[in-house]
């Protein structure tokens, strides 16, 4: 049945090599089911549902991609996307995170038609280079700060807005105990490094005496403060079309980057650059966004952490399978999630930043006129406390230079019309 189900002979591989691949991948990754509902928390969602929506939205995201597509890819809510899910959207503009799950649904939707349709690859291909490299990177600053934030090693001031906080506290010593042992064991290519170093913080604050252990195993909590709470009309006012366009959008670029770079890295991709069952794999992307919205959790996506369960021998969807089947079973252990402090998560996310944040390297610096707008893209993402705002800034002001520049025929229709829609959005709107 596996055999006919994922072809395995056909991708010169077996049961053994894909279950291993999909272990090595779990374990990659596995530091989003602490990471995401802590995250969520922050906007008022119940912890435990949370908790329970981000298992299995991955998982359900995992089984299309095995099914629809046949990859070794693995999905879960995504980083960054959650951020501006709790900080910007509820956060920062104080909706109710039932309307930001509405609007996740919708992007989710919007994304499923533009995968079908060729439009997919029109908006791809419209978008700069730097400033797609410049948005992966804002994000990645736009996660440092809430990283930092988290671990107390930055705080709000009243004279300069931002200060270090008590660096000798408990929180930020962690934190930067966390932060050191995860990047040690990722530069040892130790498998699961990134929650080997929120376990060991989290051990340790227990054993101190910092923080409260509940246990580990328990039956799974109930997902039924978060199923189907999405407010659709609220996502569908004027106001929030802004909202709904930057997970799209961050999520369509994310997507794509990460299906090719894998695509790429597994060997799939052929000698003409194009990528077979890319329509499949998009798909399953797009999918899993309406279902987790669905379910309870911001944005799913597929993660560039499968890159290490295809580095273990994994080739097809029977490795996505496997990890699909392990975020099921890690529903039993939330009672551990509730015993992880947010410094224990904040070396992650600071982890997740720094591996996001060279895309700055992609940035064509030699050209002022594209280096500079991807600049504003990258910086106005954390000091607005906003991805929406990031990504408006960068293509307004990547429209203006070009065209005080004089080079009217760089700027892609598609880039114009977005940058006057953006106009028009802070100057009716604010």
């Amino acid at each position: 049945m596996l055999e006919r189900l994922f072809k395995l002979s056909e991708n010169k591989t077996n049961v053994r090599t894909e279950l291993v691949a999909g272990l090595t991948t779990f374990l990659t990754m596995a530091y989003i089911i602490f990471v995401n509902p802590s995250i969520l928390a922050e906007a008022k969602m119940p912890f435990g549902a949370v908790f329970a929506a981000t298992c299995v939205a991955a998982a359900v995201g995992c089984f299309l991609m095995a099914f629809l597509a046949n990859y070794p890819i693995a999905l879960a809510p995504g980083m960054g996307l959650n951020a501006y899910f709790a900080f910007g959207v509820v956060g920062g503009m104080g909706h109710t995170w039932q309307v930001a799950l509405g609007c996740v649904f919708i992007s989710g939707i919007i994304f499923l038609i533009v995968s079908v349709l060729p439009i997919r690859e029109w908006i791809v291909n419209a978008i700069p280079k730097s400033l797609k490299m410049a948005i992966a990177a804002g994000i990645g600053l736009f996660l440092a700060l809430i990283a930092l934030k988290n671990a107390g090693i930055v705080v709000g001031n009243p004279a300069t807005l931002v200060a270090h906080g008590k660096m000798t506290s408990w929180p930020v010593v962690m934190a930067v105990l966390g932060f050191a042992i995860i990047v040690a064991l990722e530069h040892r290519r130790i498998m699961g490094g990134v929650i080997i170093g929120i376990l060991v913080v989290t051990v340790i604050s227990i054993l101190a005496g910092h923080q409260k252990f509940t246990g580990i195993f328990d039956t799974p909590p109930s997902i039924a403060p978060v199923f189907l709470q999405m407010d659709l009309a609220g996502a569908l006012k004027v106001g929030l079309v802004t909202v709904v366009f930057a997970f799209l959008f961050v999520d369509l670029f994310d997507n794509t980057g990460t299906l090719i770079a894998l695509a790429h890295r597994g060997g799939f991709m052929r000698p003409d650059g194009t990528v077979p069952r890319l329509r499949g794999a998009l798909i399953s992307d797009s999918a899993s966004a309406m279902i987790g919205a669905a379910l309870g959790t911001s944005t799913t996506t597929s993660y560039i952490e499968s890159a290490s369960g295809i580095n273990a021998g994994g080739r097809t969807g029977l490795t996505a399978a496997a990890v699909g089947v392990l975020f099921l079973l890690a529903l039993f252990l939330s009672p551990l999630a509730g015993s992880i402090p947010a410094y224990a998560t904040a070396p992650a996310l600071l982890y997740v930043a720094c591996l996001m944040a060279r895309g700055l390297t992609e940035i064509e610096w030699n050209d002022i006129t594209e280096a500079a707008p991807a600049v504003i893209t990258a910086i106005a993402m954390p000091f607005t406390f906003s991805i929406a705002d990031g990504i408006a800034f960068g293509f307004i002001s990547y429209a203006g230079i070009k065209l005080a520049a004089g080079r009217l025929r760089d700027i892609h229709p598609a880039v114009a019309i977005l940058a006057v829609l953006f106009v028009i959005k802070y100057v009716v709107i604010g």
